[in-house]
Order: C-alpha cells, then sequence, then structure tokens
C-alpha cells in the first residue's frame, strides 16, 4: 500500500477534497471544499462562512478529516486533522482578512483588495485550518484489473 510521503504527495497534488466533521449528534458531516496545501507545515487550508454547518462545529469540535481522491476510485489519501479556526473577519485588512486574502488568490486571478475585504466581512468568513495528524489510504497508479 501507500507509504505516508504518497499519500501526502497526493494531497498536496490536489486542492479538492471532502471536508468531514462530526455534528453534535455524533453524526459525519461532509462537505466539498477547496483547499490550500502546505506541505512544511502538514496543513490545508480552508475558507467558510462562521454560519456554515462546518464553521459552527469546526470552532467547537476539532475533530475532522480531509478525503481527497486520487486519478481513479481505488486511489485515495484520508487525512485525520486538528482543526483550528481564525477569527471571523470583521476590519478591512485584519489578519482573518489577510489571510482569506491568501486562501482565495490561489484560486482566483485578479482580486481587488478593498472590495474582497468587504465581502469577507459581510459573509463572515473565517479560515479553517487542518493540522494533519495522521494519513491512510491507497495510492495505486491504475486500479485493479486494468
Amino acid at each position: 500500500m501507500a507509504d505516508e510521503q504518497q499519500l501526502l504527495d497526493l494531497i498536496g497534488d490536489s486542492r479538492q477534497a471532502i471536508l468531514a466533521a462530526v455534528t453534535s449528534a455524533g453524526y459525519p458531516h461532509l462537505t466539498n471544499v477547496l483547499y490550500v496545501w502546505e506541505a512544511e507545515r502538514r496543513t490545508a487550508r480552508v475558507s467558510t462562512t462562521a454560519d456554515r454547518v462546518k464553521g459552527r462545529i469546526l470552532q467547537h469540535d476539532s475533530h475532522a478529516a480531509l478525503h481527497v481522491s486520487g486519478p481513479h476510485f481505488w486511489s485515495y489519501a484520508v487525512a485525520e486533522c486538528d482543526a483550528q479556526t481564525s477569527a471571523i473577519a470583521t476590519t478591512p485588512g485584519d489578519d482573518a482578512c489577510r489571510e482569506l486574502f491568501e486562501v482565495h488568490s490561489a484560486f482566483y486571478d485578479g482580486l481587488e483588495e478593498d472590495a474582497f475585504y468587504q465581502q469577507m466581512i459581510e459573509a463572515k468568513r473565517l479560515v479553517v485550518r487542518l493540522q494533519v495528524r495522521k494519513v491512510y489510504g491507497v495510492v495505486l497508479e491504475e486500479p485493479p484489473g486494468a
């Protein structure tokens, strides 16, 4: 099977994942996310709003998992993570706004800072930082039977 570095490389080669958090009722909450990977810190960063389910859950319970698909169904990595949330963006240019700008700039070109900051404040956005503690999964060049 895959070693840890192969799994981390799979995570680093993508920007799309499924984020799992645990609701207060004990059920998993799954959502598709875009993320920015920081290999040296083993951290994925995600933008969300404070009132979305994932944002509300992760502000109170730091347990999360990130599922990243490989090039075919039988290749994937799961990162068990400790989540930390930034402050909610409240003032143009505050730490939350600047970090959100960093994250969004990885996906969208030509962001105008002042307008962007205002959007983040109005949406009550924050950054979720997912610190990877453990990875597992399967990395196969081709699916079985190919």
